[in-house]
């Protein structure tokens, strides 16, 4: 009471102290009513090129569908020249190359003999460099970096087994390949992506119907490689996947990893967790889950929000889907 007569008789305010506006936090997941829609596949590429999603390849011969957030339309553009799956897209100047990637059906796809690149904005596909017979695998992870792509992991027996560390670059110019040392671990059927001057190589598995383990072999541990040194880091400097999965999308954004959906043997239904990672922490955060689990797909960020769409519900190879979700990262 004392405090209380002192304080109004000098004019103080005992106005509540306001606290500091909250770092802006994404909202929920919304599935978007768009004006037509993407074609039905998984195992396809989500690109953003230009403020524009690109829906590229997945099972069968599909044609490029193109999302424009400002008309919130997708508009169907050119069929791949031939069947396309398993690969992370990466776009260089005015093109997005397609490595790492296979043709044919399950169980025992063929990884490509060439990169495959294709130029948005006139709608044409061109076989350019060819991919060295011994390092030729699909469902690896790339991502550019300073003039080169990287390309991480894959198989080299479609899914019957030949998962593998490999790890390489491609200059994009030249065509000239380079051998790299091996990851610390055999991967397939993930995503990469660059924060700074390192390399996270996320998800995945070792697939093997051989020894019928397709979905259940699947790893924990976060590569990481280190530019700057030109060396993997030990594992010990190496984060934890919280959720283990496969065929999962992953993206950098604003210095922190994002890593969702996904399928894995413990759950029929494909996993719609988002999963952030943040470098100067070293700690993990959780976003809002999807709508929709959905796994053979990508996100990727235009201005204030993070798009998906398509893909498949479930492991394996369905329920294909069209539907586009987007979430707004900041209030």
């Amino acid at each position: 009471m004392r405090f209380l007569l002192c304080a109004l008789l000098l004019g103080i305010s005992l106005s509540p102290v306001q606290a500091e506006s909250p770092e802006p936090r994404p909202e929920v997941w919304k599935t978007i009513a768009t004006e037509g829609h993407p074609t039905a596949r998984h195992e396809a590429a989500l690109v953003g090129f230009q403020d524009k999603l690109y829906l590229l390849g997945g099972r069968r011969i599909n044609p490029v569908d193109v999302y424009d957030p400002r008309t919130n339309a997708w508009t169907a553009k050119s069929e791949t020249p031939m069947e396309l799956h398993h690969f992370q897209g990466v776009v260089v100047e005015d093109a997005i190359y397609l490595m790492g990637a296979m043709t044919g059906p399950y169980p025992k796809e063929t990884p490509l003999e060439k990169v495959v690149v294709y130029y948005p904005e006139e709608d044409r596909f061109d076989f350019v460099h060819s991919i060295p017979e011994s390092r030729r695998r699909g469902g690896a992870g790339a991502v550019y970096h300073e003039g080169w792509i990287y390309l991480i992991g894959g198989i080299t027996n479609g899914h019957v087994d030949g998962c593998r560390s490999w790890f390489d670059r491609y200059d994009p110019q030249t065509g000239v390949w380079e051998i790299m040392p091996d990851a610390p671990h055999e991967r397939d059927h993930f995503q990469a992506a660059v924060i700074g001057d390192r390399l996270y190589a996320a998800g995945g598995r070792v697939t093997s119907k051989r020894n019928n383990a397709v979905f259940s072999q699947t790893i924990r541990k976060v590569d990481v490689y280190d530019f700057a040194i030109g060396e993997w880091l030990p594992a010990e400097q190496c984060p934890d996947l919280p959720t283990l999965r496969a065929g999962n999308s992953a993206v950098a954004i604003e210095g922190e990893l994002v890593v969702g959906g996904g399928e894995s043997g413990d759950q029929k239904q494909a996993h719609n967790e988002i999963e952030v990672f943040d470098p100067a922490t070293n700690e993990w955060t959780v976003w809002p889950s999807l709508n929709q689990g959905r796994h053979g797909t990508g996100l990727v960020r235009i201005g204030d929000s993070l798009f998906t769409a398509s893909g498949s519900g479930n492991r394996g190879g369905g329920p294909e889907l069209t539907t586009t979700e987007r979430l707004k990262l900041e209030r």
